[in-house]
């Protein structure tokens, strides 16, 4: 089924709310016909009957009262007839005398007879159109009753008159009908123009087009601050596709340099220029390096992952970085650094002990990597506010100020020239970094360059 878009359900809603509007009016146009008009004439027609009836008891059918009969007849567009013989009224049709019959049932010229006043509401026979009328009865000094009168109108008299407040109404509502679907060609404007522009980004964004950004002019409401989420969504894409493309270059040259190596020095083997001993062991090296490199890899795409695969359990602090120390201790002494340890030996984290250590193992190479023979390497562990903290500290080369921001960065090296003579991949402080994201941690690197680097960790200390 196919589905109906926002701009045509707002028109419907406009066009239902109009039309309801126009039902509405209608129904208070004909109850202010019905209840307010007609029924306010009959109650006219009642005072005028009843004051009649109050002068026939106190004078009869006198000058006075026919002065006072002419007089009403005059200002009102009623048919008063009168009779004092109540067998009579019959023939007091306002129109044809011989119709009173049909006017003046018998049942309510029963009513008459027992002094009690009729209020009549039906089609003349013969003109086909309706009237409304009231018998008021004439009662006499004895409670006998002496005559009547008859005050009737044809609503057509009525409808007449109503007919031009009825055009002031139908003004009004098509005045208001107007206005509805003015502000409805405004609030569409407003409602489905943002969404169109919204829509047509989304379509953008999801064909790979991250550069398309929404423009609105308008106040501080829902929809710009829609736009600008969708916005800075479209922002954060267009950074990750960038990012995505500028690793994926890297990866390809990272991948690419160990394997020309490599096939460089088997070139020259199989020609003779190259001594085979020589040539194997840079061959080792470099699918040394590109085992790292892919180990490097794999490792960050499973920690940047989606899923938890850390395996925590309560781990003595101190223990475990004594490990990753006797790991790198071999690589230090040949380049003659001391790493002193100034650990808390009470301090308790939770944590993946292979991923805790591979944090500390990457750490201490960066540091041995980038300082010369005889500048000690440093590690503190201390426990404050119930937090582990971790400083390792070096005196090696540092990190100028412009690159200490970057050096998280996957492949980025400070020394491109050395890092790969060392063998570093340049994802070792990333993958340091989100290992301890994971694990609820901070990260903090500072550096001097020529003085040296400071790297402060942070975990939670185990609570029982």
């Amino acid at each position: 089924m196919k589905s109906i878009s926002i701009k045509k359900k707002v028109w419907m809603g406009i066009g239902l709310t109009v039309l309801a509007v126009m039902v509405l009016s209608s129904l208070l146009i004909f109850f202010l016909y019905e209840r307010l008009y007609v029924d306010q004439q009959i109650s006219q027609f009642e005072r005028e009957g009843q004051a009649l009836a109050a002068l026939y008891k106190d004078e009869g059918l006198t000058e006075g009262f026919y002065e006072f009969l002419h007089w009403s007849e005059e200002t009102s567009d009623a048919r008063y007839v009168v009779t004092e013989d109540p067998m009579e009224l019959a023939g007091g049709a306002p129109f044809e005398d011989d119709f009173g019959e049909e006017l003046i049932s018998f049942d309510e010229r029963q009513v008459l007879l027992q002094g009690q006043s009729v209020y009549v509401r039906r089609e003349h026979p013969r003109f086909q159109q309706e009237l409304i009328g009231v018998a008021i009865p004439f009662i006499g000094e004895e409670g006998r009753l002496e005559g009547a009168v008859f005050i009737s109108q044809p609503l057509t008299d009525l409808y007449e008159l109503f007919s031009n407040v009825a055009w002031w109404l139908i003004l009004i509502v098509t005045l208001a009908g107007g206005f509805i679907l003015f502000m409805g060609s405004r609030l569409t404007k407003q409602l489905v123009g943002p969404l169109l522009k919204m829509k047509q980004v989304a379509e953008k964004m999801e064909s790979g087009d991250f550069s398309a950004r929404i423009q609105l002019v308008r106040s501080e409401d829902e929809f710009v601050l829609l736009a600008n989420s969708i916005n800075q969504l479209a922002y954060s894409l267009d950074q990750v596709e960038s990012n995505r493309r500028v690793f994926l270059a890297n990866v390809a040259h990272e991948l690419r340099t160990p394997l020309s190596y490599m096939i460089g020095y088997m070139e020259g083997m199989e020609e003779g220029v190259i001594d085979k001993k020589k040539g194997l062991t840079v061959l080792t090296q470099e699918a040394n390096r590109l085992n790292r490199l892919v180990t490097d890899l794999l490792d960050l795409a499973q920690l940047e992952g989606d899923g938890d695969t850390l395996d925590r359990h309560p781990l003595v602090f101190a223990e475990l970085i004594r490990e990753a120390v006797d790991t790198v201790l071999i690589r230090a002494d040949e380049k003659c650094i001391p790493i002193q340890l100034d650990l808390d030996e009470a301090s308790i984290v939770v944590a993946d002990r292979d991923r805790m250590k591979q944090v500390f193992i990457n750490v201490l190479t960066n540091a041995i990597a980038y300082s010369d023979c005889g500048h000690a390497i440093t590690i503190t562990l201390t426990v404050e506010d119930g937090r582990a903290k971790v400083v390792v500290k070096d005196s090696g080369f540092g990190i100028p100020e412009k690159d200490v921001a970057k050096v998280t960065e996957r492949f980025f090296r400070v020394k491109r020239g050395r890092s790969r003579t060392d063998g570093g991949t340049g994802l070792g402080l990333s993958i340091v970094q989100e290992i301890i994201a994971k694990h609820n941690g901070t990260f903090q690197l500072d550096s001097i360059e020529n003085e040296g680097t400071t790297i402060v960790l942070t975990l939670a200390e185990y609570d029982e």
